[in-house]
C-alpha cells in the first residue's frame, strides 16, 4: 500500500482513551508533539475508570456508605426509631440516572482538557495493518475530525488510516465471563451491573476479590439478599490475612452477606420459570436469585492485529513489556490493564506520563520510569481497606520469619461509642509488619473507616522507606483512627 500522508502520520499514536493513555498523550502534547489518540467508545473517553469502574463504583458506595449509617440515626439522637434499609427504599433508577448524567459530564470534561491541550483524537476501534505499524481505524460513531476536514461528518464504520512514530498500546481489559459454565451468559459482569436498570431483590456475586467485595458491599448495604460465593474460606486472599480475616468475618457475622466458602465455584446457570437464575454450585448446593454477577477475573483487550508488529504476549495474553514499557517493536509501547502489572488506574497515569517524559521530555527524564514496588491500593468494602508493601506472608518468605516483626491492633472507633447495637459497629484491624533489626515498614494494611484516606499519606512514608520509629516520632493527632498508627506497641 501507499504510505500514509504526512498529515496523517503524528509523533504519537496512542490507542485508548483510558486514564493511561489519556496521560501520557496529553504529556507529550505538552512536549510539542503532535498526538493522536484513537478510543474506540463513541464519547466514552476516560476508559474502564470512569465509564464502569472506579467513579459510578465509588458513587454506589457512598450510597451504600449513607444506607449503614442510617442505622446510627437513633444512638445519634437523630430518629426515634431504628432505621433500617430494606429493598424498595433506595430509587435505584434515580441513582442511576444521576450516576451516569456524573460519567457523561466527566467524559466531557476529559474531551475538554485533550482539545485545550491540543491533543488531536476520534472515536474508533484501531488495528495494525502491516509491518510498519500502520494504524487503520474504524469509526464507530458520526463525528467531526476537525484536523482531517473542518465541517465534514465522517460516518460510522468508515476507515481511516494513520501512523505514528511511536505508538502506544493503552486498550486496557474487560471483565469476563467463565467461558466453560453452562448458561454462565445468563450472569452480567461488572459492565453490566452498570445497566442495571432495577435493584434486584436478591443478587449471587461470584469471586472473591476486590470487585465481588465492592459489589456484595453495596447490593447489601442497599437491601439486597446477598449470597457472595468464593472458592475458598476468605475474600481477598491476594491480600494480608488481617484484611481477608476481618472482612470476611463482618460481611459473615455482622452485615448478613450469606458467603458460601469452599463452593466448589458456579458448576451450572439454569434460568426458571418465573425469570430467576438458578445457580448450581460444585459442593452440591444450589440457589436462586434475581440477578447473577460475575467477577471472576478480567482478560486484555489485544484485538489489534498484534502480530503484523512483533509485538508479543505473556502467558497470560498481556501484552509484555520491559521496565520502560518498551513492547519487542522498538516503536511500539505498552501500558495499564493491558500489560497487567499492576492494574489500578493512578498507576496507568503515572506510568503514561513518565513515558512521555522520556520519549518526549527533557534529557533529565531520559532514564524516567515508574517504580512498580509499595503501589498503595485500598478495596471500597464495609469498612474500606487499604494495603501497600508485602503482605506478613510475603515478609516472611522473603526475608525469614526470624527478620519480621509484626505490630497489630484491632479496636472500635470512637464514632460507635454512641451506637447501642454491636451489629452496626463496624471493626477496624491495623497491621505494621516491619523489617529488622532498624523495622524498616515494608508493609501496612488497616481495616476501617475512611482507610482510604488515611492510606494515601502513610503511603507516603512507606515509599520513602520509613521505619517504626519514624511513625513512632510523629504526634499522634487526637482523638482519630489514625493516631493508632503512630503509637502502635
Amino acid at each position: 500500500m501507499a504510505p500514509v500522508s504526512a498529515h496523517n502520520t503524528f509523533d504519537y499514536l496512542v490507542i485508548g482513551g483510558g486514564s493511561g493513555g489519556v496521560a501520557s498523550a496529553r504529556r507529550a502534547a505538552k512536549y510539542g508533539a503532535r498526538v493522536l489518540l484513537i478510543e474506540g467508545k463513541y464519547h466514552k473517553m476516560g476508559g474502564t475508570c470512569v465509564n464502569v469502574g472506579c467513579v459510578p463504583k465509588k458513587l454506589m458506595w457512598h450510597a451504600a456508605d449513607l444506607a449503614h449509617k442510617k442505622h446510627h440515626m437513633k444512638s445519634y439522637g437523630l430518629a426515634s426509631s431504628e432505621e433500617e434499609i430494606k429493598y424498595g427504599d433506595f430509587n435505584w433508577g434515580l441513582m442511576k440516572e444521576k450516576r451516569d448524567a456524573y460519567v457523561r459530564k466527566l467524559n466531557g470534561i476529559y474531551e475538554n482538557n485533550l482539545n485545550r491541550e491540543g491533543v488531536n483524537y476520534l472515536f474508533g476501534y484501531a488495528k495494525f495493518i502491516n509491518s510498519e505499524g500502520d494504524v487503520e481505524v474504524t469509526l464507530s460513531g458520526d463525528q467531526e475530525i476537525k484536523f482531517l476536514e473542518e465541517g465534514k461528518t465522517f460516518k460510522k464504520d468508515e476507515k481511516l488510516v494513520f501512523a505514528g512514530k511511536k505508538v502506544l498500546i493503552a486498550t486496557g481489559g474487560a471483565p469476563i465471563v467463565p467461558p466453560k459454565v453452562p448458561g454462565a451468559e445468563l450472569g452480567i459482569t461488572s459492565d453490566g451491573f452498570f445497566e442495571l436498570e432495577k435493584q434486584p431483590k436478591s443478587v449471587a456475586v461470584v469471586g472473591a476479590g476486590y470487585i465481588g467485595v465492592e459489589f456484595s458491599g453495596v447490593f447489601n448495604g442497599l437491601g439486597s439478599e446477598t449470597h457472595f460465593i468464593i472458592r475458598g474460606d476468605t475474600v481477598l486472599r491476594s491480600f494480608d490475612d488481617i484484611i481477608q480475616t476481618t472482612i470476611t468475618d463482618y460481611y459473615t457475622d455482622k452485615l448478613g452477606i450469606n458467603i458460601y466458602k469452599q463452593s466448589g465455584g458456579v458448576t451450572k446457570v439454569e434460568k426458571t420459570a418465573d425469570g430467576k437464575k438458578k445457580v448450581f454450585l460444585g459442593n452440591g448446593k444450589t440457589l436462586e436469585v434475581d440477578e447473577l454477577v460475575w467477577t471472576v477475573g478480567r482478560k486484555s483487550l489485544i484485538d489489534l492485529s498484534l502480530d503484523k508488529v512483533g509485538v508479543k504476549l505473556n502467558d497470560k495474553l498481556q501484552v509484555s513489556t520491559d521496565e520502560f514499557q518498551r513492547t519487542a517493536n522498538p516503536k511500539i509501547f505498552s501500558l495499564g490493564d493491558v500489560v497487567g502489572k499492576v492494574e489500578l488506574t493512578p498507576v496507568a497515569i503515572a506510568a503514561g506520563r513518565r513515558l512521555s517524559n522520556r520519549l518526549f521530555g527533557p534529557e533529565i527524564f531520559a532514564e524516567d520510569k515508574l517504580d512498580y514496588n509499595n503501589v498503595p491500593s485500598v478495596i471500597f468494602s464495609h469498612p474500606e481497606a487499604g494495603s501497600i508493601g508485602l503482605s506478613t506472608k510475603e515478609a516472611i518468605a522473603k526475608y525469614g520469619e526470624e527478620n519480621i516483626k509484626v505490630y497489630n491492633s484491632k479496636f472500635t472507633q470512637m464514632y460507635y461509642g454512641l451506637v447501642d447495637h454491636d451489629e452496626f459497629k463496624s471493626p477496624t484491624a491495623y497491621r505494621i509488619v516491619c523489617l529488622l533489626p532498624e523495622e524498616k515498614v515494608v508493609g501496612l494494611h488497616i481495616v476501617g473507616d475512611s482507610s482510604a484516606e488515611i492510606l494515601q499519606g502513610f503511603g507516603v512514608a512507606v515509599k520513602m522507606g520509613a521505619t517504626k520509629k519514624d511513625f513512632d516520632n510523629c504526634v499522634a493527632i487526637h482523638p482519630t483512627a489514625a493516631e493508632e498508627l503512630v503509637t502502635m506497641v
